[in-house]
């Protein structure tokens, strides 16, 4: 695993965010990246202060249904929320579950 080699801005970094999401953002800005993934808003907030692209599980989950990686989002979406005990708002389950039909009848 690669450590961030700016300890000063990831102690900094560690006064908003948990350590690993300090970790990736401080290590984001030292590596060339494409895209960093962070699903807190606090982590978001911080990345996109310092333009950080970034994205989040659900986002890469829209990205592998458009691939044609995964069959249903709603599937996976369950199964996130079921196994592994993620937390999403309803709003944004639901509306995430009415996009993946607009992109099937699309």
């Amino acid at each position: 695993m690669i450590q961030p080699k700016n300890t000063a801005l990831l102690h900094l970094l560690e006064n908003d965010l948990h350590r690993g999401e300090a970790e990736s953002i401080a290590l984001a800005l030292e590596i060339e990246h494409d895209i960093i993934l962070l699903d807190e808003s606090e982590a978001r907030r911080v990345a996109g202060s310092y333009n950080l692209a970034f994205t989040g599980i659900i986002g890469l989950l829209i990205k592998a249904k458009r691939e044609g990686s995964i069959s249903s989002l709603e599937d996976e979406m369950r199964r996130l929320r079921t196994n592994g005990h993620f937390w999403i708002r309803e709003d944004l389950y639901n509306y995430v579950i009415e996009s993946e039909k607009k992109m099937d009848d699309g």
